[in-house]
């Protein structure tokens, strides 16, 4: 009882076609369909694909993770995946260092002996932008992201980027949101207020198109429906297409609605409630599988509306022809469906479906199914990878085992630190912190803090960070003094960070408390290196300086003795920023020690800034340009695209004080578009400020100071 053709969408299917013509005439989109479940969000964005297929356009599709907690990127990986199924990736000489930072999303991407130095959101967004204007650039491209509410906040993030600069290339971004409040509402309410941003927020069905949706379901013309079942239907269902559907299938399957001879008839009334009658007829038909087939498709209910067999199978202890049996019944009754994430994958037609099915289970019972499927996801995936970590982590909750829970939340928070995913780490450890707290056990809780401390910083989310910090006292009992201390040093680098120096030094001086005056290197490295750099940026003189670099020569020797290289490369960068002041040929033995740190210990961030601070003296005590091209093709190589951005606008002003007027004005334009479009605030102030000297330079008064405001 699913309809073949889309009814009474016609206005946005034309809205549509003309955004899908305009994106192949080089002019992109964001678009965000917005609604209630079951309203028909996803199948008008099947319809926008067809369209899109129709035209040649090249078609990207992922979806909101939909086995509990958002596991990061995943609707972008999975768009991409596509990529590779529907022809070649794009190589080097398209997207440069950009295909290496997509291997954030597709490990297969990376280019072999590039490092991903840059772990910054807008850089990654601004390859996916890249991507999709090459694959675009014939036809245009259309990337459909579904259920966005599901998304987690870094894709939120990405999407915001593209929403903001896909008009100016061949790309259609297109969204469907469920209209709940939450991060992707908000975002596609904030989008479709702006220039190149639309809304289509789908309402519900008049009469007459919930008629012509049933004379699609069954087959004849409208005039072949009974009016009182339109009538009926329209009411019950209040206009909404799943819930139409749902309950034509309920009147068919119980013989309220039948055939006679060439038309159909309607027999008694079926007002209701509309969830009631909506959860009753999706559980009818799963019992109408028989025990077996219930009992399977609520195992699949609490794995979530995406699900894989083989863990069916072994929490329901089926065999092969009885599991595969009752899941093709499931498919023809309309209840599940065949899943693109594998041959071992099924899915449930609606989201609606797995709710009906798991508000049928009893406390108990969902308990026990949780376990179970737990100890079978765990067994099947030792260590639980990737999206696995997560799922586990909401299935032993289910169980009631919160400790357990806890443990995989933090393990999962972690994880996504290391993919560079900060949003959703703080997500995941804020659930594991909560939980881990009610238990009382402080070995663990301090774990959740530190990992927690961490991934605000990351995030950008300094006052919750010192929000935290206040609580640690509370929790300092039973925890070892130079953990305890670690903590405080985290502090105090978001601190540092976020620009709060006096913050920053009250935390340095409760973390050497801890650790006390006779502790050895390993304690002390870190606390004098941040203190060091808290002490540069005070911009407070001459003395503030001398103090930082006191405050990093003694963390350097600590960490090298200590062997802890990247913190020895962190002090010496303050050593060698402090010396360029006064010597050049100083600051370049500094820098170059960096580096064969770096290269000794395969550390490829900090080679790059060595050689950007190698490069920058080399331009400043020798005018060598040609440092600063090496440099800018190191950073690229290396994938650090934002010092590369940086080195890029350097080459400018070279170009100005060589008085190359034509080549500078031609850099300095490209790098403030990158740089705007990427947010970088201080590579776009240095363009401006450049710009304002080769005005300078060619008598330009009123164009200077214009740049310089």
């Amino acid at each position: 009882m699913r309809a073949p053709e889309l009814v009474g969408r016609d206005d946005e299917v034309d809205e549509l076609d003309r955004i899908l013509f305009d994106a192949r005439k080089g002019q992109g989109s964001a678009v965000f369909v917005l609604g209630e479940p079951g309203i028909g969000k996803t199948r008008l964005a099947a319809e926008a694909i067809s369209h899109a297929y129709n035209a040649e356009m090249v078609v990207l599709r992922g979806r909101g993770s939909a086995m509990g907690p958002a596991v990061p990127f995943r609707p972008l990986t999975e768009a991409l995946l596509a990529v590779g199924r529907g022809g070649p990736m794009p190589d080097d000489s398209e997207l440069g260092p950009y295909r290496s930072v997509l291997g954030r999303l597709v490990p297969d991407w990376s280019t072999p002996g590039a490092g991903v130095a840059d772990g910054s959101l807008i850089v990654l967004a601004e390859a996916v932008l890249r991507l999709t204007s090459v694959l675009g650039r014939e036809h245009g491209c259309l990337l459909v992201l579904d259920d966005l509410q599901d998304a987690d906040v870094e894709t939120l993030a990405v999407v915001e980027y593209l929403s903001e600069n896909v008009a100016r290339q061949g790309t259609v971004l297109l969204a469907t949101v469920r209209n709940e409040p939450g991060g992707a509402l908000e975002l596609a309410r904030s989008v479709s207020r702006r220039p190149g941003g639309v809304g289509l927020e789908l309402e519900r069905l008049d009469l007459p198109d919930v008629r012509r949706l049933v004379a699609s379901c069954l087959g004849v013309g409208t005039t072949d429906v009974p009016a009182d079942t339109a009538r009926q239907l329209w009411e019950n269902s209040t206009g909404n297409p799943f819930a139409v559907e749902e309950l034509l299938h309920s009147m068919v399957s119980s013989r309220l609605l039948r055939r006679e001879g060439d038309g159909w008839r309607t027999d008694g009334d079926v007002r209701a409630e509309v969830p009631t009658t909506l959860a009753r007829s999706i559980v009818a038909r799963a019992d109408r599988l028989g025990p077996r087939g219930r009992s399977l498709l609520s195992v699949a209910a609490v794995l979530g509306r995406r699900f894989p067999l083989s863990i069916v199978q072994r929490v329901s202890g089926v065999d092969d022809h009885t599991l595969l049996t009752n899941m093709r019944a499931g498919v023809t009754a309309q209840l599940l469906a065949t899943d693109d994430g594998g041959p071992d994958w099924y899915r449930f037609q609606h989201p609606l479906t797995a709710e009906a099915l798991l508000a049928e289970l009893t406390p108990v019972d969902r308990a026990d199914l949780s376990r179970r499927a737990a100890d079978a996801v765990a067994a099947a995936h030792p260590g639980v990878p990737g999206e696995w970590c997560p799922l586990v982590a909401r299935l032993r909750l289910d169980a009631g085992d919160d400790l357990a829970a806890a443990r995989l939340y933090t393990e999962a928070g972690r994880r996504a630190m290391t993919e560079g995913a900060a949003g959703s780490a703080v997500v995941l450890l804020e659930r594991a912190e909560q939980l881990v707290a009610a238990t009382g056990d402080v070995r663990n809780r301090a774990d959740v803090l530190e990992a927690l401390l961490y991934a605000l910083a990351e995030a950008g989310r300094f006052e919750r960070a010192f929000e935290l910090a206040k609580t640690l006292p509370s929790h300092a009992a039973g925890i070892e003094p130079a953990r305890l201390a670690t903590l405080h040093t985290r502090l105090a680098w978001v601190a540092q960070v976020s620009g709060r120096p006096a913050d920053g030094m009250a935390q340095v001086a409760a973390a050497r408390e801890l650790i006390g005056p006779d502790a050895g290197d390993e304690a002390t490295a870190q606390p004098d290196a941040v203190e060091a750099y808290l002490a540069m940026d005070s911009g407070a003189g001459r003395e503030r300086l001398q103090e930082a670099e006191t405050l990093a020569r003694r963390a350097a020797t600590a960490a090298e003795r200590a062997s802890m290289p990247g913190i020895a490369c962190q002090a010496w960068f303050v050593v060698g920023n402090v010396a360029r002041e006064r010597d050049l040929a100083e600051a370049s033995g500094y820098f170059e020690r960096i580096r064969t740190l770096a290269d000794r210990h395969e550390l490829p961030i900090w080679r790059v800034y060595a050689v950007m601070g190698l490069a920058g003296i080399a331009w400043l005590d020798r005018t060598d340009g040609a440092a600063i091209q090496e440099a800018e093709r190191e950073a690229w190589r290396t994938g650090a695209i934002m010092i590369a951005q940086n080195l890029a606008a350097i080459l400018g002003m070279d170009s100005v004080l060589r008085g190359d007027f034509r080549t500078a004005a031609d850099r300095i334009a490209e790098s403030l578009v990158s740089a705007r479009r990427m947010q970088l605030t201080p590579v776009v102030r240095y363009s401006l400020m450049t710009m304002a000297t080769l005005a300078a330079h060619q008598g330009r008064r009123t164009e200077m100071e214009q740049h310089l405001a």
